[in-house]
């Protein structure tokens, strides 16, 4: 396999969206919460083709944010446009509602349940399309993970954090990912991510994000005596475990950069996906950091 190390300081892509399809699914059925997917599909996808996946879950704190948000349906979109199939989900809206939201005064057991439903519902979104891969045209050994913000801490704890939130791992035996896009997100703890379970990934992170952290900090920059105290290891962290293992990564960082790398960079996802061809397709041992400055 071929190893490349690149440092890049400064690029801009852009390119556009061609037409695609969208179906919706209901995925799950929670108490009150009824979970849907829409299904991005490129037009011209044939009755037998088997396409990989981007599984995709928005941010917005655990308490808003859609699957159905311009910039989501742009994604949508993108994905089918550049040969995925584009799955944005709902999820379970935790802390919508909730007097103490999901900072500081938010206690850390409360913390860890938002995180584990969140975890459990995206992996019942992959168990869907594994399930119904017929139906969707889906490669189910190349679907990609991705989330933003609340969404890729729920999708990462999801990926490298299985054994830790949920009960029921039969459950989701048939359901493997083979590679992550993580917008400003981070998991409770990088040490779970082991030779066995390690993917090609992507990270975008500010270093100066006060939400969260971009190496290893407190959620929230809490202070220890707050009942929101929890440490979590952020994009940076999970590169340097990454590196360790000697697996693809891909690290988009912004010097002085805030919670805004949480969206998602357009711009950028011409060499994304790029990356998810050469690392995932190629099984090419591919580690790239670039690096710019906020203005």
């Amino acid at each position: 396999m071929q190893k490349h190390i690149v440092y890049i300081f400064i690029l801009f892509t852009s390119f556009a969206i061609a037409q695609s399809k969208v179906t919706k699914y209901t995925y799950a059925i929670k108490g009150l919460d009824t979970l849907k997917m829409d299904v991005y599909t490129p037009k011209n996808m044939k009755k037998n083709d088997s396409l990989p996946v981007m599984l995709w879950m928005h941010g917005g704190g655990f308490s808003g944010g859609g699957r159905d948000y311009p910039s989501e349906v742009k994604f949508g979109e993108l994905a089918a446009e550049k040969g995925y199939i584009g799955v944005l989900i709902s999820y379970r809206l935790t802390r919508k509602g909730q007097p103490t939201g999901f900072g500081c005064d938010c206690p850390k057991a409360d913390k860890l349940a938002t995180f584990k439903s969140a975890a459990i519902d995206f992996l019942d979104a992959a168990k869907f399309i594994v399930e119904n891969k017929g139906l969707l045209g889906a490669d189910v050994n190349r679907i990609i993970a991705g989330g933003s913000s609340a969404g890729a801490e729920g999708m990462l704890n999801a990926v490298y954090m299985r054994e830790y939130f949920v009960d029921d791992l039969k459950k989701y035996d048939r359901v493997k990912f083979a590679g992550v896009l993580s917008l400003a997100g981070a998991m409770v703890n990088a040490d779970y991510v082991t030779k066995e379970n390690a993917l090609p990934s992507a990270f975008f992170h500010g270093t100066a994000d006060t939400l969260v952290p971009f190496a290893s900090a407190a959620h929230h920059m809490c202070k220890p005596e707050k009942k929101g105290y929890i440490m979590l290891d952020g994009s940076a962290t999970i590169v340097d475990r990454l590196l360790e293992l000697q697996m693809p990564y891909y690290f988009y960082k912004v010097i002085g950069g805030k919670h805004e790398l949480s969206s998602i960079p357009f711009d950028q996802l011409k060499d994304v996906f790029s990356f998810f061809d050469q690392t995932v397709l190629k099984k090419e041992i591919i580690q790239t950091v670039r690096i710019n400055f906020k203005k």
